[in-house]
């Protein structure tokens, strides 16, 4: 058996097929002291599946506060694991707070790496992977929604995030108002028998799936905004020449430059040259 120091160890587990658990974490999970786990009910079934009995004692939001201590203290002499009910954790889900604590303490604190819905999904989707944003769950008020998605609306990156089947309509619809209707795939079950990703523009996927919710795990990945196209100059000119019948050249010149997403200096000067010509 390979030998690990006492310490934590954040141990990636399967998103869907066992299979996907690798050798080395099944290692540090038959040699931990306790595996601290969300649900005990789910992380027995991957125990029973690679043959070991490790005690587990649960740590979620509702009792890190009263249970992180006794972990941290067993983290000198013992190996404490980490795990989620799939995936990597922290991941959307609790567990910052044990590893700074850990740190804090003097503790070693090692991850075994492996699954993560939300990079998975983006292997899947065929969309720009060279940089993403995971947005973890949105709000499930409309409103507060409403308002996490014009946070990132100008962000230039994929964005990645989690949804549930009976919300995921609503969700779809929501980012169609907000970013407009950009490309997107619908990942769900990853590493299952029935895994699917469905592509589409936001509108599309959002009718799809009002008709019917999806079952399983989803992750939901949408493309970048398109870059704008090079303004016109003489739509820029046109713009200029209009705001100038109604504003100063100062107030003119903002508003062309907010309208066209151009230098205001430059279309100060622009304004400037104009009224001078006209003069």
């Amino acid at each position: 058996m390979q030998d690990f120091l006492p310490g934590l160890y954040i141990v990636a587990t399967p998103i869907g097929n066992l299979g996907d658990l690798s050798p080395r974490a099944a290692a540090v999970l038959g040699a931990a002291g306790v595996i601290a786990v969300e649900d005990s009910r789910v992380t027995a079934g991957l125990l029973r599946h690679i043959g070991i009995k490790t005690p587990m004692t649960p740590y979620h939001d509702h009792n890190a506060e009263g249970v992180r201590p006794g972990l941290i203290a067993r983290m000198a002499t013992e190996i404490v694991a980490l795990v989620s009910d799939a995936g990597t954790p922290l991941i959307s889900d609790p567990g910052y707070k044990l590893v700074r604590d850990a740190r804090a303490a003097g503790h070693l604190v090692a991850t075994i790496p492996g699954p993560c819905a939300a990079v998975a999904a983006l292997t899947l989707a065929g969309l720009p992977t060279d940089r993403f944003l995971f947005l973890g769950f949105l709000p499930p008020k409309e409103k507060a929604r409403a308002d996490a998605i014009a946070e990132i609306a100008g962000v230039r990156a994929t964005l990645v995030l989690y949804e549930s089947g009976p919300r995921l309509a609503a969700c779809l619809a929501a980012l169609a108002a907000g970013l407009g209707d950009r490309d997107a795939a619908v990942t769900r079950e990853i590493s299952k028998r029935f895994e699917e990703a469905v592509t589409g523009t936001l509108s599309m996927l959002a009718a799809r799936y009002a008709e019917a919710a999806p079952k399983g795990e989803i992750a939901v990945v949408v493309a970048p905004p398109q870059a704008a196209a090079p303004a016109d100059a003489r739509d820029v000119d046109a713009a200029l020449a209009d705001a100038l019948t109604r504003l100063t050249t100062s107030q003119a010149a903002g508003e062309v430059a907010k309208a066209f997403g151009l230098d205001r200096k430059s279309l100060y000067a622009r304004a400037l040259a104009r009224k001078a010509g006209a003069n």
